[in-house]
């Protein structure tokens, strides 16, 4: 049987993103991820940061990455700041 659920995460998040994290900057659009949290506030959870919407993009990107669910958000570019 399948279930809709995702599996429990068995790695630590921050593990899940270092090895993840290359492969989902190289996407084009994608601006930067990091470790979030749900809605609930309490949830650790992946985020991906978007230059702009694009439906198309965020259907493309997993679900779920090892147990961790992986959330878009449209930021818009990112800049480093100038140096002071």
């Amino acid at each position: 049987m399948r279930s809709d659920k995702p599996a429990a995460p068995v790695r630590d998040i921050n593990a899940v993103l270092a090895d993840h994290e290359k492969r989902l900057m190289a996407i084009p659009g994608v601006v930067g991820v990091y470790v979030g949290l749900l809605e609930d506030a309490s949830t650790p959870c992946l985020k991906v940061m978007l230059r702009q919407a694009d439906p198309k993009l965020e259907q493309s990107l997993p679900r779920v990455l090892e147990g961790y669910r992986l959330i878009a958000e449209v930021t818009g570019e990112i800049k480093p700041l100038a140096p002071r």
